[in-house]
């Protein structure tokens, strides 16, 4: 179970940087690179774009891994971690074991004296 909640916890981890790093790479229209174009920059826009590129696919990459193993590493226990539903429906009564009750009120005798 504790391998699970690891693989998990990696797994949102990677899903908030990548969605991170889709936000901020440049579009067509431009994107938040674009405002690292100042002419001081140690990295040009170029390169910030490659490395961009590369963490993005890096990340997907690491994504897909990360759930790969996690579909594995799911926990399968004994039936003590079967639902409480499925524990209710291995303990019902059989219906036709159940006795029949009468639903319906016993009719009222009528001496004719409704009416007067």
């Amino acid at each position: 179970m504790g391998l699970y909640v690891l693989i998990s916890v990696l797994i949102l981890m990677v899903c908030v940087f990548l969605i991170l790093g889709v936000l901020v790479q440049n579009s067509k229209g431009g994107g938040l690179a674009a405002n690292f174009s100042s002419s001081n920059q140690v990295m040009g826009v170029r390169k910030t774009a490659d490395f961009l590129e590369k963490a993005t696919w890096t990340l997907a990459i690491s994504l897909l891994v990360l759930s790969l193993i996690g579909s594995a590493v799911i926990p399968r226990g004994s039936n003590e971690g079967r639902s409480r539903v499925e524990q209710q429906i291995d303990n019902a009564i059989d219906p036709s074991q159940v006795p029949n009750l009468p639903t319906a009120f016993p009719e009222e005798s009528s001496t004719g004296q409704e009416g007067e």
